[in-house]
C-alpha cells in the first residue's frame, strides 16, 4: 500500500465530513480552500453513481476564468482520479470507497494520477470548458456569478470566494431561494473582503444555523499545510493585506474607503429633511446618469461650521430633460451658492446647460480623472472624519453606495478608487457627496446690497471726470464715464 494519491490535510477533511446542509468556510489564501471543497462535490457524485441515482451541482465564482479553473485544476483531476482507482478497486472486488481511500498499489500510482481511459473499466464522466457529466446524468457546472446566472442554475451550490463576487447581496437573493427550496446543500467559501458583502454578514451573524469552519495561515501551517509565513508575508510586503488575506481579520478600512463605522458616526436623525432648510447657503453635488445608473442630486446646507445634507435626490432611468428639471428645482428651492456637476462623457451637455441657466459662476465641471477623483474622495473622507458632514440616517441604500468605493493599488503602485458594485448604483451617491462637499471648498465671498446717496454719486462723478481729463492724450472721449 503507498500513500493517498489525493492527499487531504486535516482542516480539509474536517470540512468534507462536515454533512451540514448550509456550511461556510473562511480560508486562508494558498490553503486549498478550492480544492476541497471540490472534494465533497465529487464524492457526491460518485455517490450519486453508485446508488443510481442522480445529484447536480453548480459553483458559482467570481469571474468566468475562475470558474474554468475550478473545473479544470481541481474537479477534473479529482474525477478521473476516481474513476481510475474505482476501476483499480472493482477488480479487487471492493468497489466501495471514499473520498479519503485512495490507497492502492504502487503499480497502479501512474494509471490514477493519469486517469489513463484504458486502464478504465467503466464508463467516464465527460468534460466541457465549464462542465463534468457523469455516466448516470449527475453533473457539475461552474459559471461566473451574476443574479441573472444564479437564477438559472438550481441544485446544490458551492459559492466560491464569494466575499469577492461583484453584486453578493442580489446574487444571494437569487440563487439562496433555488438551491433551498428543493432541500439542496448549500456551501460558501472565501477570505475576507472587508465587511461591505454577504459573506461578512454569513460568517458574523449569530445563530443562523450555519456550520462554520476558521483556518488563518498560522493554523493550516500547523495542520500540514506546506508554505513558508515568513516568506509570504516578506513577499507581499502590505501588513494590511497580510492581516486580511492571510490571519483572517476583518480590516474593513483596507479595502473599502468609507468604513461602515464612519459613516454611521456621521449620521444624523435630522439630516435629509427638506422641510428643515434654514435659508442658509448650499452647496451641490451632482452625479450625471444615464440607461441603468443613478442621476443623484446632493444638497449641503451651511449651518454654522457644517455641512448638513438637506436633501438627496436619486432617480434612476430619466431623460436629461427631467434631470435639467430637477436641477433647475433645486436652484429655485435653496440659496445655492455652488454646484459641481460631474462633467465627464455624458456631462458635457447638461453643464453648458446648467452653466447657461443657473451662471457661470455658480456651476462648476468637474471632469472626473484618476487624481481628480482622488481629491475629491479624500475631501469627503477628511470632511467626515472632522464631523463636518452629516448624512441621513438608516437608509441601507445610502450607506452601501457610500461604503461601495475600495481603494486600490495598481502594478504601477499608483492608488485608484473603484466601486465594487454591490450596492444599487455605481456609487453614485458617493460621487454626488464628494463633488458637494468639493463645491463648499472654494471660496465664498457673501456679498450685501448698499445704496449710494447722492453726495457719494456726486463725488464719483466728480472723480470720473478727473480722470478723463488726465488721459484725454489716450484717445478717450471727454464725457464718456
Amino acid at each position: 500500500m503507498t500513500d493517498p494519491v489525493i492527499k487531504f490535510l486535516p482542516y480539509q477533511k474536517a470540512w468534507l465530513q462536515d454533512d451540514s446542509r448550509f456550511k461556510i468556510g473562511m480560508f486562508t489564501r494558498r490553503g486549498g480552500k478550492t480544492f476541497g471543497a471540490s472534494g465533497e462535490i465529487v464524492q457526491d457524485c460518485i455517490d450519486a453513481e453508485i446508488e443510481n441515482r442522480k445529484t447536480r451541482w453548480t459553483i458559482l465564482s467570481r469571474s468566468e476564468a475562475t470558474a474554468k479553473e475550478a473545473i479544470e485544476d481541481a474537479l477534473k483531476p479529482m474525477v478521473k482520479a476516481y474513476y481510475a482507482a474505482y476501476s483499480t478497486l472493482a477488480r479487487k472486488g471492493r468497489p466501495e470507497f471514499s473520498v479519503e481511500d485512495f490507497h492502492v498499489p504502487a503499480h497502479q500510482r501512474e494509471v490514477i494520477q493519469n486517469g489513463d481511459p484504458q486502464m478504465i473499466d467503466v464508463a467516464e464522466a465527460t468534460y466541457k470548458a465549464q462542465e463534468v457529466r457523469f455516466p448516470g446524468g449527475s453533473r457539475v457546472t461552474a459559471i461566473s456569478a451574476s443574479p441573472d446566472a444564479a437564477r438559472g442554475f438550481g441544485g446544490n451550490m458551492l459559492f466560491d470566494e464569494f466575499a469577492f463576487h461583484q453584486d453578493s447581496r442580489r446574487i444571494w437573493g437569487s440563487a439562496f431561494p433555488v438551491a433551498a427550496r428543493g432541500g439542496h446543500k448549500i456551501r460558501v467559501i472565501s477570505t475576507p473582503n472587508g465587511k461591505g458583502n454577504k459573506f461578512y454578514e454569513l460568517m458574523t451573524t449569530k445563530e443562523n444555523g450555519w456550520s462554520r469552519h476558521h483556518i488563518d495561515i498560522y493554523e493550516a501551517v500547523r495542520q500540514g499545510l506546506d508554505v513558508d509565513i515568513d516568506e509570504l508575508r516578506a513577499g507581499m510586503a502590505d501588513e494590511d493585506a497580510w492581516a486580511q488575506e492571510f490571519e483572517l481579520k476583518w480590516l474593513d478600512a483596507a479595502s473599502s474607503w468609507l468604513p461602515y463605522d464612519l459613516i454611521s458616526s456621521c449620521e444624523h436623525p435630522l439630516a435629509g429633511h427638506p422641510a428643515l432648510y434654514r435659508g442658509g447657503p448650499c452647496f451641490v453635488g451632482v452625479d450625471i446618469a444615464a440607461r441603468n445608473d443613478l442621476f443623484v442630486i446632493w444638497v449641503l446646507e451651511l449651518v454654522g461650521d457644517q455641512l448638513v445634507t438637506r436633501e438627496v435626490i436619486a432617480r434612476r432611468r430619466i431623460k436629461f430633460a427631467e434631470q435639467d428639471r430637477l436641477l433647475a428645482d433645486v436652484f429655485r428651492r435653496y440659496h445655492v451658492v455652488r454646484c459641481a456637476m460631474d462633467q465627464t462623457g455624458m456631462g458635457e451637455k447638461p453643464v453648458e446647460d446648467a452653466k447657461a441657466s443657473h451662471g457661470e459662476e455658480r456651476v462648476d465641471g468637474v471632469l472626473f480623472s484618476a487624481s481628480s477623483k482622488l481629491d475629491l474622495a479624500t475631501g469627503l473622507k477628511q470632511s467626515l472624519q472632522d464631523r463636518q458632514t452629516l448624512i441621513p440616517a438608516g437608509d441601507p441604500n445610502m450607506r452601501a453606495d457610500l461604503h461601495a468605493i475600495k481603494s486600490m493599488t495598481g502594478p504601477t503602485g499608483i492608488r485608484r478608487l473603484v466601486a465594487d458594485g454591490d450596492s444599487d448604483g455605481h456609487a453614485d451617491r458617493f460621487w454626488a457627496l464628494s463633488l458637494a462637499v468639493g463645491a463648499s471648498e472654494t471660496t465664498y465671498q457673501p456679498y450685501v446690497y448698499r445704496p449710494v446717496t447722492a453726495s457719494a454719486l456726486s463725488r464719483l462723478q466728480e472723480d470720473q471726470m478727473r480722470l478723463l481729463k488726465l488721459t484725454a492724450g489716450f484717445k478717450t472721449r471727454k464725457g464718456v464715464w
